[in-house]
């Protein structure tokens, strides 16, 4: 029987592992899922397959109708819907389950952090008066319009469908690559304070590193604990896949 993996993607992480499973594996079927968000993804190796399964159920009878050897979830660590709806997945499905757990990133000396339980918590911690960076997915940042006493920049990958209901600027494009580029970009916008999730890994740390050269609080907000639970590593994934 060909095996067939469907990865949860959407992460570098979910990239790299079908990259390296469709190398490893030339007669398997490596499907990615990836939610829909981003207009132009970046092209992945192997199968893609856009937008959502309809919840657990779904996900389930996609599985069984494709008949899914393995589901892996590669997912952001702050998708707790979608992490959710993987467990409840599988289990009906009768399918075993795997997850990359990309370790949190840990405060450095200089870092001025403000950890926060949850994004309403980040909206209240928010200087009155600010100019904050909105380093969030699209979908969170409408909370922030209960605070017209600020001035917000928000990134996006694509411009949104209608004007953001809230007092700010739109900068298109992805994470800086280094330090010294996120730096350039809080001076332009004269920022002084950045709102963001402990994501992990090594695409957004930049704008981390740049906070911590300027001086700047970062008001982090914290991990869903379910998000420890998985293997640190693509590699340490593979591994247990066998």
């Amino acid at each position: 029987m060909t095996e067939t993996i469907l990865i949860l993607g959407g992460t570098r992480e979910g990239a790299e592992l079908a990259a390296r499973l469709v190398m490893s594996r030339p007669e398997a079927r490596v499907v990615t899922s990836l939610a829909g968000r981003t207009k132009e993804p970046a092209p992945l190796s192997g199968e893609v397959r856009i937008g959502g399964f309809g919840g657990a159920a779904g996900l389930a009878d996609w599985m069984k109708n494709n008949t899914v050897t393995a589901l892996i979830d590669a997912t952001h660590p702050y998708a707790e819907t979608i992490s959710a709806n993987a467990v409840a997945g599988a289990e009906t499905a009768g399918v075993p389950l795997l997850r990359i757990a990309r370790p949190a990133w840990p405060p450095e000396a200089g870092d001025r952090w403000i950890e926060v339980r949850d994004l309403e918590a980040a909206v209240d911690a928010v200087p009155g008066r600010s100019v904050s960076f909105l380093a969030l997915g699209s979908q969170h940042v409408g909370a922030f319009s209960v605070r017209p006493d600020c001035h917000f920049i928000v990134r996006m990958v694509d411009p949104p469908e209608s004007p953001l209901p809230f007092d700010a600027e739109i900068v298109l494009g992805r994470p800086g690559a280094d330090a010294t580029s996120e730096e350039a970009l809080f001076r332009a916008y004269d920022i002084d304070c950045i709102v963001c999730r402990n994501s992990g890994g090594d695409a957004g740390y930049a704008k981390i590193a740049a906070a911590r050269n300027l001086g700047l609080p970062v008001i982090m907000i914290a991990r869903p604990p379910s998000s420890s639970a998985g293997h640190a590593t693509v590699d340490d994934l593979l591994a247990a896949l066998g």
